[in-house]
């Protein structure tokens, strides 16, 4: 089984796009940590940016889209996208592997993990930081893809717009922009 992990979008429907030509080839499930559109379906800050483009593509995905809600998410975001949106945790079981989804803004880290462990979660998969990263606490694995648009990362190595995919325990970021596998 393959999951395609993306967050932080903010509206970047290149960035959303790049990210499934490379995490997300032979995905069973498209996974995003939330910040989907941000600030609403009609904000363009820059070039390229393109939320109603982002709902449309979400929306006509051929494979399923699972969503958690970000600070940056509204009801407005909701209006045109027909994946629900506006829960701040979503969970999944598929094929025996238990997996939570959270944006990361609503409680720190370490009781997102406790819950998650509290309840038997697998894979636990949140955004908000803009900074790839794995981590293992037994027998949970925490995945934050990182985000396709603002990396905030302090370390150089980890300063890109990235993306993740989890296939079968395994778990691969990639440069968004160069297509680079990273070693983290």
């Amino acid at each position: 089984m393959k999951l395609a992990v993306v967050a932080d979008t903010h509206g970047n429907l290149g960035g959303w796009q790049r990210a499934l030509e490379l995490a997300g080839d032979g995905a069973d499930l498209i996974v995003h940590c939330g910040d989907v559109l941000y600030h609403g379906p009609k904000f363009e800050p820059v070039a390229g940016w393109a939320p109603r483009g982002l709902a449309q593509a979400i929306n006509e995905c051929p494979v399923p889209v699972l969503l958690a809600r970000g600070n940056g998410d509204s009801e407005v975001d909701q209006l045109v996208l027909e994946v629900p949106l506006l829960n701040p945790l979503a969970f999944a079981q598929i094929d025996g592997l238990r997996v939570l989804v959270t944006h990361g803004h609503v409680q720190p880290l370490e009781e997102t993990v406790a819950l998650a462990r509290k309840w038997a979660v697998d894979l636990l998969l949140t955004g908000h930081t803009h900074v790839p990263m794995v981590e293992r606490h037994g027998g949970l694995t925490h995945v934050n893809p990182g985000t396709v648009t603002y990396p905030l990362a302090h370390e150089p190595a980890r300063q890109r717009c990235t993306c993740a995919a989890w296939e079968d325990g395994a778990v691969t970021h990639f440069d968004v922009d160069t297509g680079e596998t990273l070693a983290l």
